[in-house]
């Protein structure tokens, strides 16, 4: 396989490692970048990114990142805290008064960004439509009784948070979610992430595709039995309530809408600029990425029926956990995303790390590709 890009040849062995996941036939396409204290010490990419293997992945190739959009949306509303538009602790329903239905009046933006909130999935089904009207998903919420009471505990919300979390800075900031973190963080740090994105980009978007045969681990087969046999589950509802949440990734309307949770566009370079950001104090200061990064919520999902442990927006490394821990330092932070791409920051080294696929793999938190990729640039750093 051949590998574009530039790297520093200390970590030759990383490129190499980047080249071998090629030697798998289904894979497709990716791109990977780390940066070490602002600095670029590997910028790769490789493969295809079309469904029918016809168009080289590019430079300026970008992907839906799935969640590895909730860090941005989370770094948006806490500049939005450090300003005094919303409070960390301020009942949601102060900015959002609808919210306060269905016993919610004491749910805080502290509680959405953390998983607290009882609010992952919504009980009633709705059509597939609804995914794309915002005010029916944000009214659905705003009436849904939490599926348990605060402080017993934290499921993941794998969409809901984009409707909680992007409603508040909405209200707040005057302007779609999708904006905001546009203005608030790409086109400062002159990242090519995009919430929303312009029929104009189209023509460079990666088709994402799923790989065949691969069950993945034993959470991700706790997830899928589940998914598969109890349709009014929790779990199910999260990630099939609209239905048409696990279909639509490569439609026009999935790309054009600001889905904050979910449908991030950006490529290895964006995520990597994105937590040299966070490290060097451009986005948040020190105060403000303290509290993203302090655990709050730790222990069973009640959603993805794994450990899960969560600062506000990120996941927080839990290096006993082998399908839960970034690989490098205990106080990695970032946000892996659907099928494998990825976003982490390592303090103690100063790395940001992004890495970006198109064909998707089974696995629930950390993708086995990934972590082979951090593992072998933490013995490029040794």
């Amino acid at each position: 396989m051949q590998i574009q890009g530039y790297f520093d040849l200390k970590f030759e062995a990383l490129k190499d490692a980047f080249a071998e996941l090629f030697d798998n036939t289904q894979e497709r396409g990716g791109a990977l970048c780390v940066q070490i204290e602002g600095e670029t010490v590997i910028d790769i990419w490789a493969g295809v990114a079309d469904k029918d293997g016809q168009q080289a992945w590019h430079s300026d190739t970008i992907a839906n990142l799935f969640s590895c959009t909730k860090t941005f949306t989370a770094v948006t509303a806490l500049q939005l805290v450090a300003e005094g538009k919303l409070q960390l602790d301020a009942p949601v329903a102060r900015y959002w008064p609808e919210f306060a239905a269905a016993g919610k009046e004491h749910i805080t933006l502290r509680h959405l960004l953390s998983h607290q909130a009882g609010l992952p999935a919504l009980r009633e089904m709705l059509p597939a439509e609804a995914l794309y009207d915002w005010s029916a998903m944000t009214s659905a919420l705003a009436a849904e009784q939490p599926w348990w009471p605060l402080g017993h505990g934290h499921g993941y919300a794998p969409i809901t948070y984009g409707w909680l979390v992007g409603e508040l800075i909405r209200r707040v900031d005057g302007r779609g979610p999708g904006e905001s973190i546009v203005a608030r963080i790409s086109q400062p740090l002159g990242l090519d992430f995009h919430v929303g994105l312009a029929d104009s980009e189209f023509d460079r978007v990666a088709t994402i595709t799923r790989g065949k045969g691969n069950m993945g681990d034993a959470a991700a087969q706790r997830l899928l039995k589940v998914m598969m046999t109890e349709p009014n589950a929790l779990t199910t509802r999260a990630f099939a309530n609209p239905p048409s949440i696990m279909t639509s990734t490569n439609k026009p309307e999935w790309r054009r809408m600001q889905q904050p949770a979910a449908n991030g566009h950006g490529n290895a370079r964006s995520l990597a600029g994105f937590y040299s950001g966070l490290l060097d104090g451009s986005l948040l200061e020190s105060e403000m990425l303290a509290e993203l990064t302090r655990e709050h919520a730790v222990g069973e999902d009640k959603t993805l029926l794994t450990s899960t442990r969560f600062g506000l927006g990120c996941m927080l490394d839990q290096p006993a956990v082998a399908n839960a821990t970034y690989g490098m330092g205990a106080s990695a932070f970032g946000h892996p995303g659907a099928g494998g791409s990825i976003g982490f920051a390592d303090p103690q080294s100063g790395v940001a790390f992004g890495f970006v696929v198109n064909n998707l793999g089974p696995f629930v938190l950390m993708d086995p590709r990934a972590q082979k990729l951090a593992a072998v640039l933490a013995e490029c750093l040794a």
